[in-house]
């Protein structure tokens, strides 16, 4: 009996959705939530998995497809030399003789913990993920344990190399999310009149606490201390001191938010995408890098649902993991500001009247001048500084 494979409910306000990744083809057999394709929406990744049991008998949609929700993907033929019934016996019979040794004396074949973005990678280079050793957390297959052999196995290729005065050309289609990206970007500096302001902060205070309560930080919560966490509540407090920088425009309403949901922008492959650490003001700092590295790790593997990354008062980017020394970030519409990070570097300033050396970092917001004035700004930046010079002043409201 066919077995229709259909596109799932795609999130609220996205009308359809790109075939990214088939994992299978046609006479490959497969099992019941095997993930067959990927599919890639403007904001997340998808996984289809197999409804039944049996073997692939036709692929509709090509890669590169267009499709809409409930859209035929695939048929799957139930039964006819299905695989075994669990995802587990699925990876162990990924060739026919690994189908006929199958015995007691045959070990079953491991169940390989990999995101999309993984094993895309690994189907590009023609590589078996399940050969593959994990070395990401709990023997999760990262993209690095995928390229390490792909480069030892095209690493061979090199005369086919472009000949010497050659000038080689490579068109490749904008993925979705990229597309997306340049949509809203374009549309931010269209439609706010974003103007930035700077300052620079002292870390020495904050380096400070994170080496002496580092390790007790980690033994106790579980997870180390950053300086985002340190960041977010700094932001979080500057926003209830300055509630038109955490509010939107709606037309020709200013929309005053009493919450505070707090975008940390993550680079992934696939583009920047902000998940959104909801209720920021009611969590601890050990909840918010939790939270963060719990996010950082789905954004990586295309895991973010629409979800989490929906909503948001206010963005903080963090440039400086890549080196950047100063930048002006751009607004994430509706929001009306952003703050940036940078590189924190080790410079000269005058204390008491001496030359010191600090851990110094710039500081930039960017900001929808419509509704936000300088004067609140530049003191809301002010305020972030003084917080993060003195942590204390975080923990007694001062």
């Amino acid at each position: 009996m066919a077995i229709e494979v259909k596109v799932p409910v795609l999130p609220e306000s996205v009308t359809d959705a790109t075939v990214s990744t088939w994992h299978k083809k046609p006479g490959d057999k497969v099992a019941r939530g095997e993930n067959l394709v990927d599919i890639e929406t403007d904001k997340v990744m998808l996984e289809v998995p197999a409804p039944v049991d049996g073997v692939l008998s036709s692929i509709a949609q090509a890669q590169g497809s267009t499709v809409t929700a409930a859209a035929v993907l695939a048929l799957i033929e139930e039964g006819a030399g299905a695989a075994a019934a669990t995802p587990e016996k699925a990876d162990a019979a990924k060739s026919e003789k690994a189908e006929v040794v199958k015995s007691e004396s045959a070990p079953a074949a491991k169940n390989v913990a990999a995101g999309p973005a993984v094993r895309r990678a690994a189907a590009e280079h023609g590589i078996d993920v399940s050969t593959v050793t994990g070395t990401g957390k709990e023997g999760r297959v990262t993209k690095a344990d995928v390229l390490a052999p792909a480069k030892q196995n095209t690493a061979p290729v090199a005369a086919a190399a472009p000949a010497p005065g050659e000038r080689e050309e490579k068109r490749v289609p904008m993925t979705r999310l990229r597309a997306r990206i340049a949509e809203r970007l374009l549309a931010a500096q269209h439609q706010a009149a974003i103007l930035t302001t700077f300052n620079e902060v002292n870390l020495q205070e904050i380096v400070k606490v994170r080496d002496r309560y580092k390790d007790q930080f980690n033994k106790i919560h579980g997870i180390k201390l950053g300086f985002m966490s340190f960041f977010v509540k700094a932001a979080v407090e500057a926003l209830k001191r300055f509630p038109v920088v955490n509010a939107s425009m709606d037309g020709s309403d200013v929309v005053y938010h009493g919450y505070f949901d707090i975008g940390v922008a993550v680079s992934t492959e696939r583009g920047l995408v902000v998940p959104i650490i909801r209720d920021a003001d009611t969590l601890s700092l050990a909840d918010i890098e939790k939270a963060i590295v719990s996010y950082g790790e789905k954004a990586r593997d295309n895991k973010l649902t629409v979800e989490e990354m929906t909503g948001g008062t206010f963005t903080i980017s963090n440039g400086g993991v890549f080196g950047s020394l100063l930048s002006t970030p751009i607004i994430n519409p509706p929001q009306s500001a952003i703050l940036g990070m940078h590189n924190i570097q080790q410079r000269p300033i005058v204390e008491n009247g001496e030359i010191v050396i600090r851990p110094m970092m710039y500081l930039a917001l960017s900001y929808d001048h419509r509704i936000i004035d300088g004067r609140d700004s530049v003191t809301f930046l002010r305020t972030i500084k003084e917080l993060l010079e003195d942590p204390t002043r975080i923990l007694l409201d001062l």
